[in-house]
């Protein structure tokens, strides 16, 4: 059980890191600083930049994972809950990804839907 408290925690940081104020404030200072806050493309390049950052954490997760079990097989001093740990981690991030993707998908076939 705490464990599992444990992983949805993790779960939640970083759905908190994806809608946090540092992430709202990356996009703004990126957007500031190309000198045109209001262009969508600057908007759209500092938004791929977050996807970026947190697709490049999500990678880092799954490579630990795999680190971790890769020294465990081998008779590594590492312990097996750590391990699962890890492999949880990363599969939460993963998902939590896909969801964003899947939302993202949605608002933006509801929007070409839309008429103007």
């Amino acid at each position: 059980m705490d464990s599992i408290s444990h992983n949805l925690a993790g779960s939640e940081l970083l759905l908190n890191r994806l809608q946090s104020d540092s992430a709202v404030k990356k996009a703004q200072s990126a957007a500031s600083e190309s000198g045109d806050s209001g262009q969508p493309g600057n908007v759209l390049d500092s938004f791929g930049n977050i996807l970026k950052d947190q697709m490049s954490q999500i990678n880092q997760l799954q490579s630990e994972a795999s680190q971790a079990k890769q020294i465990y097989a081998v008779g590594g001093d590492i312990d097996l809950h750590n391990v699962m740990i890890a492999g949880e981690k990363a599969e939460l991030s993963l998902q939590l990804a896909m969801q964003v993707r899947n939302k993202m998908i949605n608002a933006y076939q509801e929007i070409t839907r839309m008429s103007v």
